[in-house]
């Protein structure tokens, strides 16, 4: 499914279950970064056991990020991905254990997905190159001024692909940055690490469920761990309820629409490549310092609290006169399946059912009516009861006309809307704008780097002259229906509205009679009267809402099944379908890595496969060649935008594919057939955990027979030790894959296999609540059940204290800002120029100077949450009568009384920091409540932290 959209429609309808993240940033003392203390208490208010990190959802924003310039080489892109954990580490704290999964080997099922995008981004990537030289070449022979072209290697983000030379160097970073963790950080040292990279097969987030339902059907797994899992997949969501845990929270970056991004030809913001026109790039600051500074701010994150969904939905679902006993946890199970049929990453949505067009609350309406007819839920386990499921789908037929009928209003209502605004901007736009010096600012937005008028009056002229070669427009005009004057009065306007955007064609016309015929013909080829073929797609289909269902619940139940179609069949199409087979192959394997490659790649990526394994994509004579096409068709499929259509790619045959494979698999070096090999997950401990002595002497013994882990030694974690050749060993030196990273020559941490508990292939994990499991006390309080962000701004609360107080500043902070700090200078709302010095002789914030006098506390008597107030100004504090009780003597006050002494204006401001403002107290020191000394931080070691200056 859409992530964007699911999420939009999420936060709507169930907008309590955000809470932002409270971030605590490093501090820099003597121009040395000081890293968080993480062992420190979560300033979220909540404590966390287990963090999971689907690796996936960081490397690639690490590695070709949108919105700021990428690195430039593959060191910077791992040091990127270190630093992108280390915040994420000190957001959550967990306490227990830290799981990263890299996708390995997907099913085949994801393979074709994994294709289809893999294929658009090569053909998008050759188109934009071939279009930012052709615009490159039209703006330098109009005189434009373009930036020297950089003559480097494009990216090719392909190579997060299982068996490629950059999955398995990141690997090897990994391994070296949890054990420089493990050694040097204290918020890692109690905490059990696994790192299951990409040659371990599985997605990296059902890796992660796989591992936790294999650990809650141990006798040891304590049912009220406190999980967090990291990723921006919508259907983490889902897995998340899956997994029936009472505590599970997810962590994801704030999705930010439309964010901007540089233009790839002059680097400048606020234009496409296609809009370029070359113009020189306008200064800023006063001295051009902030030329390479982005307009966009570090990405913030949020929770998602699972349990405050799971309140929503089960007032939601909660259904009164069943014939049968209520049960959330079932009823849940439901909610989550019926989500698969608006769009997964293994299944086309049906054609009737659209997020944006409330298909969610639809199916559960239906759901409701139907249910008490079904005489139970439609799963249970991961396992789908079909003759109930398909009573939902023929009730979702009986209206599925009248969905198309009025999507095609709503959209030709948004069409007009859309060209009347577009008329009233034309209408309403100045017959001419002024450039230059003289292009008008919003306020507030002009800077100090602004253009200056070397000659205003040369400018001025220039202005007119403009003004005068306007056509001129007289008050008897005449003007047509879109503001702008009609040509010789009289002419007639071209029927054909010349602002009017092109409009797909759209050859099915669901919204008018005959509507299944020709979608039939038009998507696969066959007449609606082909019933025998319908079968043949609606089975299909259904098997794989099964197979997805058991994916998410169970686990993979086939690795070669796939949905043989590129589109979905009709809901009214689904009759008949409870007696069809839902059972699926046993014992199927997973590709190999280069395997996989040869089957997601196009050609223009063979450059990561091997020689002889790269021929088979390009050689005209291959018996493969028609799986590579180098141009394929994109269907629209009633979307706007190209990568909302659907690639119409072959489907590649698995036994055609093995078969010219084993011609070159003889051609393989050592180190790719290392690389083609399927590997497993490995455990990291320091030297303080209790597992570090117990695997320290199974790899003095040399034992070769795999050792069950004794759970006692770390929460409850059960599974299977072996000894790995490629072990991080204590007293043995780490060397850094990153050159610009030093070597852990003092190592404690120590490494091993590790492997899951292991079940008979048909063993069933229950999908329930454990016995013990405390559900959280509720969130939500009768108003929150109407709160809805629809029609206004939802601020989400901080952390996951609901009575945290916000900071903030009253009434007489915003009058001294306004006083002290100018408006209309300076490159932001705020001047950065210092105040007067004679203005602030008295301030309180300025420290001592050696000998002076201490100056007397005013905020002894103020509560803690008004410190960050600063003292009131001087009309509002309290007067001293001097015959009443002793006055402090404030600066001011002694300078009145001795008016002889001469005032040094400057004596507080020695020690002030850039600009003239004095440096900002510590968070925590000064206050009431509060140490004097602050926190105090450890030095880091030398072989220790980066230094990420």
């Amino acid at each position: 499914m859409g992530v964007p959209a699911f999420f939009r429609w999420l936060s709507r309808k169930y907008p309590s279950i955000i809470v932002n993240c409270v971030e605590e940033k490093p501090k820099e003392c003597n121009g040395v970064k000081v890293p968080v203390d993480a062992s420190k208490p979560n300033p979220n208010d909540v404590e966390f056991d287990n963090l999971y990190l689907d690796m996936n959802g960081i490397i690639h924003p690490c590695t070709h990020p949108e919105d700021k310039p990428a690195p430039k080489n593959e060191d910077e892109m791992m040091v990127a991905i270190f630093e992108y954990i280390d915040r994420l580490f000190n957001i959550v704290r967990p306490r227990r254990l830290l799981y990263m999964a890299i996708d390995g080997v997907a099913p085949r099922a994801k393979m074709n997905q994994q294709r289809s995008r893999r294929f658009r981004a090569s053909k998008e990537g050759m188109e934009a190159a071939v279009e930012k030289q052709r615009v490159r070449e039209e703006v330098l022979a109009k005189g434009g001024y373009l930036p020297p072209e950089e003559i480097k290697e494009r990216f090719d983000s392909n190579c997060i692909t299982p068996g490629t030379e950059f999955m398995d160097n990141l690997a090897k970073c990994l391994r070296y940055y949890i054990a420089d963790r493990l050694n040097n950080d204290p918020g890692w040292k109690n905490l059990t690490v696994i790192l299951s990279d990409a040659s371990a097969p599985g997605e990296g987030e059902h890796k992660i469920m796989d591992y936790i339902r294999r650990q809650r059907a141990q006798p040891n797994h304590d049912p009220n761990t406190h999980h967090c899992l990291c990723g921006a997949d919508a259907d983490l969501i889902m897995l998340g309820l899956a997994t029936h845990e009472p505590n599970f929270t997810i962590i994801r970056e704030e999705f930010k629409p439309n964010k901007p991004k540089p233009c790839g030809l002059c680097n400048q913001f606020g234009h496409e490549v296609k809009d370029c026109e070359g113009l020189p790039r306008e200064k800023k600051g006063k001295h051009d310092e902030l030329a390479d500074s982005l307009p966009c701010a570090e990405g913030e994150f949020i929770f998602l609290r699972l349990n405050v969904l799971r309140e929503y939905l089960e007032r939601e679902l909660t259904m009164a006169s069943l014939p049968f006993t209520f049960d959330v946890e079932r009823s849940i199970d439901d909610w989550v399946f019926m989500c698969f049929f608006v769009g997964n990453d293994f299944l086309p949505h049906l054609p009737s059912l659209e997020i944006r067009e409330g298909a969610i609350d639809r199916l559960v309406n239906i759901y409701k009516n139907v249910v008490h007819k079904t005489g139970g839920y439609l799963t249970e386990s991961g396992y789908v009861n079909l003759q109930r499921v398909q009573m939902i789908m023929l009730a979702v037929g009986e209206v599925e006309d009248s969905i198309f009928k009025k999507r095609k209003d709503d959209e030709d209502s948004f069409r007009r809307r859309q060209k009347e605004k577009r008329k009233r901007m034309k209408r309403d736009q100045p017959a001419f704008t002024p450039g230059g010096i003289l292009t008008p600012h919003a306020l507030g937005s002009r800077n100090s780097g602004s253009q200056v008028a070397n000659n205003p009056r040369q400018a001025a002229y220039e202005m007119r002259m403009q003004n005068n070669s306007s056509p001129s427009v007289s008050p008897n005009t005449s003007f047509t229906s879109d503001g702008s004057p009609s040509p010789l009065g009289g002419m007639k306007r071209k029927a054909d509205d010349s602002d009017s955007e092109p409009e797909p064609e759209d050859n099915v016309r669901l919204w008018e009679a005959g509507w299944k015929q020709r979608y039939y013909k038009n998507k696969f080829d066959v007449d609606a009267a082909d019933e025998k073929f319908r079968r043949k797609v609606v089975q299909s289909y259904v098997e794989g809402l099964c197979w997805v269902l058991r994916y998410y619940y169970q686990g993979c139940a086939s690795w070669k099944w796939y949905y043989p179609f590129h589109y979905a069949p009709f809901a009214s199409d689904f009759e008949g379908i409870a007696d069809l087979p839902s059972d699926f192959e046993k014992g199927t394997k997973p590709f190999k890595p280069l395997e996989q490659l040869m089957g997601v790649f196009p050609a223009a990526s063979g450059n990561f496969l091997p020689p002889s394994w790269r021929k088979l994509m390009s050689d005209p004579d291959s018996s493969i060649i028609d799986f590579y096409p180098e141009d394929f068709a994109i269907d629209l499929n009633g979307k706007k935008y190209a990568w909302q259509g659907v690639a119409l790619l072959p489907f590649v045959d698995e036994r055609r594919l093995r078969a010219a494979l084993e011609e070159v698999y003889p051609d393989l070096t050592p180190e790719e057939t290392r690389r083609n090999s399927l590997g497993g997950d490995v455990l990291f401990v320091g030297k303080h955990h209790q597992l570090h002595d117990f695997i320290s002497e199974l790899y003095q013994t040399g034992s070769t027979e795999p050792v069950d882990v004794p759970p006692e030694l770390c929460h409850g974690i059960q599974g299977k030790f072996s000894l790995d050749e490629e072990a991080i060993l204590p007293d043995q030196v780490v060397c850094s894959p990153v050159p610009m990273l030093r070597d852990l020559t003092q190592n404690t941490a120590i490494s091993i296999n590790f492997k899951d508990p292991q079940f008979a292939e048909d063993y069933v994990f229950k999908a329930v609540m454990l016995p013990g499991a405390r559900k959280p006390a509720p969130v939500l309080k009768p108003g929150d059940w109407e709160k809805s962000s629809n029609g206004r701004q939802w601020k989400p609360q901080l952390g996951f204290n609901r009575d945290r107080r916000p900071v903030h500043l009253d009434q007489a902070a915003f009058r001294t800002l306004g006083h002290s700090m100018p408006r209309g200078s300076g490159t932001g709302m705020y001047s950065n120029a210092a105040p007067p010095p004679v203005t602030f002789q008295g301030n309180l914030y300025r420290p001592l100077l050696r000998g002076q006098a201490q100056i007397p506390k005013l905020m002894s008597n103020m509560r803690p949450q008004d410190s960050w107030r600063g003292p009131p100004p001087l009309f509002q504090q309290q007067r001293f009568d001097r015959g009443v009780g002793a006055e402090p003597l404030l600066p001011w006050n002694r300078m009145l009384q001795n008016q002889n002494a001469g005032f040094q204006p400057n004596q507080y401001q020695m020690l002030a920091g850039p600009g003239g403002y004095p440096p900002r107290r510590d968070d925590r020191g000064g206050r009431q409540g509060y140490p004097r000394e602050g926190r105090k931080y450890p030095l880091p070691p030398p072989s220790g932290r980066y230094n990420w200056n």
